[in-house]
């Protein structure tokens, strides 16, 4: 095979030794070439491609494939409702379904068999053609589609590989969702293009990962709060080199238990659906509580004030946070109006969030310019969305949707709702089915009014405040 974005493909290596491993199922690196070619060929001269992304080897085989194929992979949370299956259908135009047939799917399914072979090869796509389009929530609305380009993919990849000193040497350790970043880029695609072999828990308990004897750890805050509170288990991963938090901020006392239990701090780092990875604590360096550490290599960041203009790096400013550099994502799909919006004239993205960065380059995540994004168990959950889908209940006349601090999720989804005595277990199974499980409400409040301001919009921070 031709050099690929998926470096340890191409490369000799010992086929008899399981590159990928999802919970009992195995793949060599011969047998996964050879499967992923076989889907290539189904999908040869698709654009687009929607995955049934569930945490299987099928998925692995399938964004293999894409990649193989240069067709874009749009992977689906398993557990989307009918609205969000069909959105992410008609926004990305994808042309076929990989995974087991679906009632209700208007587009034809692929099954994928990882006993299928084929030996065909394809020359590597351009740098800068799609590979995965991964929808994120926003603020309002329905999710967006995030066009993740070959080269990014590689940019991040590679600068944490020098930022963690991660190599073939290592065995990778996770059980995060295949359908986003953290778990699907970083924890599949790193792996492959890196050439550690991977084990996916397929459940992110702690016995799993104490089980799976990793050097290299991945999870989220929810998952490193529950490996602590069963220490036998936290203790059986001492002997890992590295464990890393991301896609919500580690509680300071999380971080503090790990290293007490384990003997190691964990590594923290930050990135978006939008940028990939783009900064992070260091292997040789400081692991400061609450701070995600210094940019990658070839990444830039600024910070900017209320008035525009550039905030100090003294460790007390706040500011916008903007990035530059090779890791940032094409645009978002069929919305070339929000992509401006995010970008800046001479293009840095806006990245919505508040941060300090102190004299030494130390970056700190503050939180959201707005309350409307939540950040539960390591999903990003929009708000917006979330309030849509109560507001076509027949008992849910206004919808107001917040993240509240949880101890286990890092925020909980909490809906206030006005009504005419709704079931509010009927409400939160209404939104379950209607959207992604783990978007539903964890506690309604039924109100008799919400809190707006002269123009009607709902204070959120009022409802925060109570």
């Amino acid at each position: 095979m031709p050099a690929t974005l998926l470096t340890a493909l191409s490369e000799a290596r010992d086929d008899a030794a399981p590159l990928v491993t999802v919970g009992d199922d195995t793949l060599t690196r011969e047998e996964l070439v050879g499967a992923a070619a076989a889907v290539a060929d189904r999908i040869s001269g698709a654009e687009r491609v929607a995955i049934d992304a569930r945490a299987d080897v099928k998925t692995v085989v399938a964004v293999v494939g894409c990649l193989l194929a240069g067709v874009a992979a749009v992977p689906v949370p398993p557990d989307s409702g009918g609205r969000e299956l069909q959105h992410i259908l008609a926004d990305s135009g994808a042309e076929l379904w990989l995974g087991d047939p679906r009632p209700g799917l208007p587009i034809p399914s692929v099954p994928i068999d990882p006993s299928r072979r084929s030996a065909t090869v394809r020359p590597e796509p351009p740098a800068d053609a799609p590979a995965l389009i991964v929808y994120t929530s926003g603020t309002t609305g329905a999710p967006k589609g995030v066009v993740l380009p070959r080269r990014a993919i590689a940019a991040s990849v590679d600068g944490l590989a020098r930022a963690w000193d991660w190599t073939p040497g290592d065995r990778l350790v996770h059980g995060l969702p295949l359908f986003h970043v953290h778990g699907l880029v970083l924890g599949v695609l790193g792996a492959l293009r890196i050439g550690s072999p991977l084990v996916h828990t397929v459940r992110p308990t702690p016995d799993r990962y104490a089980a799976a004897q990793g050097t290299l750890y991945f999870g989220v805050p929810t998952v490193w709060s529950r490996v602590c509170a069963e220490p036998a288990a936290a203790r059986a991963l001492s002997s890992a080199r590295l464990l890393v938090s991301g896609s919500a901020p580690l509680p300071v006392p999380v971080f503090e238990d790990l290293v007490a239990l384990t003997g190691s701090a964990p590594i923290e780092r930050y990135g978006m659906s939008e940028t990939v990875i783009t900064i992070s604590t260091r292997v040789d360096g400081e692991r400061r509580p609450g701070w995600v550490g210094l940019p990658l290599d070839g990444v830039r960041t600024r910070l900017r004030t209320e008035s525009g203009e550039l905030a100090p790096h003294d460790g007390e400013t706040l500011g916008q946070l903007e990035i530059a550099g090779p890791t940032l994502f094409s645009g978002y799909l069929n919305n070339p109006v929000k992509t401006a919006e995010t970008m800046t004239p001479d293009g840095w993205f806006r990245t919505g969030d508040i941060a300090v960065v102190d004299r030494g380059g130390f970056h700190r995540i503050v939180g959201r310019e707005s309350v409307d994004m939540i950040k539960s168990g390591g999903y990003r959950i929009g708000a917006g969305e979330v309030e849509h889908a109560l507001l076509a209940h027949p008992g849910v006349r206004e919808a107001a949707v917040v993240g509240e601090p949880d101890a286990d999720l890092g925020q909980r989804i909490v809906a206030y709702v006005v009504g005419d005595n709704p079931d509010t277990t009927a409400i939160i199974d209404f939104v379950a089915a209607s959207l992604s499980v783990h978007k539903r409400p964890r506690e309604v409040r039924v109100v008799d009014s919400l809190p707006r301001n002269e123009m009607g919009k709902v204070q959120k921070k009022a409802l925060l405040a109570d």
